[in-house]
């Protein structure tokens, strides 16, 4: 191999190069990654359902959290009252026993009338402050009921997202189980014809289909990770295709088709931004394969991105 290919290619790949292992510079199918590519469908669906989920958890919470401030608010409220009936207790003895001091001692009735405005005010201010803990409480009670999810309503909201997790694992299941396929019958070797004949056609949803089933069969598994990547190249679904060229680079490095597998890389690389990885991978054409096609485009490709 060609050292100066070989410095190339290393730019791109995780302490190893493409002929041995997988490519840094490709990736895909990481859920864990902020920026997920080359998800299936189904996995799409999960996923959003799951942040979601998520969104809703933390709602609850908060909505929890402000429940159980409430409730210590009615709690100090409920001390309050208590204490106001207590006080009107006191005050009622207070009152009587006043009126009869009164007529014991026959206290004068200017007297007896600055005691009784001193409890009165008493009693009055301690009214207003219970009138205003219960407008304020009555504010908070509309907020919860407006904005609460009740732990009912969310038990309702994780079960069918339960549900719906169960139903499409089952369809999954399904698929991967079902004894009625439209290859039932067809060797291997046919269906790679066939799907080469749609592919010539341009038939590309039909042929990547084909493909897709030799890649579940695990037959001839670089040439149809590179099929289902020209697909995908041509529908400019570059990040997928990335995907695909990188598996299949894995497999067999030493396929007929490797200079234009890695051209379209390098294409695929600057058409998401990554002008880095492209650069190595158009270098690396031009070292390894000098006298091919693939070599004088990354030539071009080079010099216009100068």
């Amino acid at each position: 191999m060609n050292k100066s290919f070989l410095v190339a290619f290393l730019a791109t790949i995780s302490a190893c190069s493409i002929l041995n292992a997988e490519p840094s510079a490709f990736g895909a199918g990481d859920l864990d990654n902020s920026k997920p590519y080359g998800l299936t469908s189904s996995e799409k669906v999960i996923l959003q359902n799951k942040k979601n989920l998520k969104k809703v958890v933390v709602k609850s919470n908060n909505q929890a959290n402000r429940v159980d401030s409430l409730r210590e608010r009615i709690d100090g409220l409920q001390t309050i009252i208590e204490g106001l009936s207590k006080k009107s207790q006191e005050n009622k003895f207070n009152l009587k026993s006043l009126d009869k001091k009164n007529s014991d001692e026959l206290l004068n009735v200017n007297e007896y009338e600055k005691r009784l405005s001193v409890v009165s005010q008493k009693n009055s201010q301690d009214i207003q402050k219970l009138q205003e803990l219960s407008d304020e409480l009555s504010l908070l009670l509309k907020d919860i009921n407006k904005n609460y999810v009740s732990k009912d309503k969310f038990n309702i909201l994780v079960n069918d997202f339960n549900k719906f997790r169960e139903l499409v694992v089952k369809e999954l299941k399904t698929k991967s189980t079902s004894t009625k396929s439209k290859f039932d019958g067809m060797s291997n070797a046919k269906i790679a014809k066939e799907a080469r004949k749609l592919y010539d056609k341009k038939y590309y949803t039909k042929s990547m289909e084909y493909y897709l089933h030799l890649i579940e069969k695990n037959y001839k598994p670089a040439r149809a990770h590179y099929m289902v990547g020209e697909m995908k190249y041509y529908r400019k679904n570059y990040s997928d295709a990335i995907a695909y060229f990188k598996k299949s680079a894995s497999s067999y490095s030493k396929a007929s088709y490797m200079p234009l597998l890695m051209l379209h890389t390098a294409v695929a690389m600057q058409k998401t931004g990554d002008n880095k990885n492209a650069i190595s991978f158009y270098k690396g054409i031009i070292s390894k394969y000098p006298d091919s096609s693939q070599a004088s485009t990354a030539k071009n490709k080079l010099n216009k991105m100068k």
